[in-house]
């Protein structure tokens, strides 16, 4: 059946339903409440019918007021499109902890897989590698990172909060954190179900090798290595890094340094757009030149602003939130729109083309990243699309005035003030 015979039949059946004595809400298939048969509360002439008093945690349905009382707008169902950190269980060990949100906790996050890390002062991430690449953004404290390029190019660098780093797959790497505070941080990987627990660990190599072997590869007696560790490290606690000039120096190599930076202040960048509502900065590989896979962009709204109706059509989002309290609608074919609540270290994921918006809800600045799955950022602006179409189409399809249609914002606001 087709949207318009589909229709045509829901306003036959409701038509009976009248002549019959039965209640129809008037307020249906009107501007803001679209939709027969209706939807949202707006439509319940039974209050008793809103009602919960089913077993329900209230702290827990306060945390999501917009799916306890979705508006009328929404429509049909989607796959869940939020999920969150501060319900991911911590690995705990002696030096830091980390948690994180793959596809198997999050499954419509098929190509972004987060994790959120803490070091201590001293505390080591140990040094690994991955199959995939991880970017990462620093949120608190100061961070030692090392690595090493595919042409044997060290780089040893410290990165505080606001600072990026990008590891391309493969390239072996640690991290620590720093005094006084240590360090937290933000990592992404480009594939849904990589998992930070789940890496290729020195130690594990190391223990997993023929004594004779080691000693072949590294010139040394076999007995040198009988001290090892047997079991992986992971995070564990060792002594606070000295100057960062010193460490620079012992792990230079003749070859120099990596030929692109591996770190970036996101925070610290000019922005792309700032208006009286907010503000969007970029990082991608125009800028970020070695971030060939993830591009990002992190995003402020002052209370009352708006994320404008936008959508990205070269890959899915995967967002993040560090700061405020967010609404985001979705909208998808079908049609299908679906409203959600996010709050501190929440994460949300729109998919590739589907039409959205953020607003800030809270009585502070809205800051949250939006990462991608590829190596430039893209967005689509509705307003901008509308005033760059030729007026009488737009008037037509939307049966609106030209005086309307002339007060659109011309000029991609990104950000709208409240």
């Amino acid at each position: 059946m087709t949207n318009l015979s589909r229709r045509k039949a829901l306003i036959g059946a409701a038509t009976t339903a009248i002549a019959a004595g039965v209640a129809v809400t008037a307020k249906a298939a009107t501007f803001g409440n679209p939709d027969l048969p209706p939807e949202g509360a707006v439509n319940a002439r039974n209050p008793l019918g809103l009602t919960d008093p089913g077993p329900h945690s209230a702290a827990l349905q306060n945390q999501f007021p917009s799916f306890q009382d979705p508006p009328a707008t929404d429509i049909n169902g989607m796959p869940l499109f939020w999920s969150s950190f501060n319900n991911a269980h911590k690995r705990i060990q002696n030096g830091g902890w980390a948690r994180e949100v793959t596809q198997a906790d999050f499954a419509i996050s098929k190509d972004i897989s987060g994790v959120n890390m803490r070091l201590g002062p001293g505390g080591i991430r140990e040094m690994h590698w991955h199959q995939q690449a991880e970017w990462a953004i620093v949120l608190d404290g100061t961070c030692r990172i090392t690595t090493l390029d595919e042409l044997g190019r060290p780089s040893v660098q410290d990165v505080r909060a606001g600072d990026l780093w990008y590891f391309p797959p493969g390239l072996p790497h640690s991290l620590q954190g720093m005094g006084p505070t240590g360090t937290e941080f933000l990592i992404a990987f480009d594939a849904g179900m990589a998992s930070e627990f789940n890496t290729l660990l020195l130690t594990d190599w190391i223990a997993h090798t023929p004594p004779d072997v080691l000693a072949q590869n590294f010139g040394v007696p076999a007995e040198a290595f009988k001290n090892i560790p047997l079991e992986n490290l992971w995070i564990f606690q060792g002594k606070e890094p000295g100057p960062l000039a010193a460490d620079q120096r012992a792990a230079a190599s003749k070859k120099g340094p990596p030929a692109l930076p591996v770190t970036f202040s996101l925070a610290g960048s000019q922005p792309v757009r700032k208006t009286r509502g907010g503000q969007v900065q970029i990082a991608d590989s125009r800028n970020f030149k070695i971030s060939e896979a993830i591009a990002a962009a992190l995003v402020t709204v002052h209370p009352g602003g708006l994320r404008e109706l936008h959508w990205h059509p070269n890959a899915d989002e995967w967002q993040y939130y560090i700061k405020g309290k967010g609404r985001v609608t979705v909208f998808d074919t079908g049609p299908k729109a679906a409203t959600a609540d996010f709050n501190a270290g929440d994460i949300g994921y729109v998919k590739k083309g589907l039409g959205h918006y953020v607003q800030n809800v809270g009585d502070t600045d809205l800051i949250f990243l939006e990462v991608f799955k590829a190596d430039h950022f893209a967005e689509v602006s509705l307003s901008d699309w509308l005033t760059h179409t030729p007026p009488e189409m737009v008037m037509q399809t939307l049966n609106i005035s030209a005086e309307t249609l002339a007060q659109f914002p011309r000029d991609r606001p990104d950000i709208l003030p409240e």
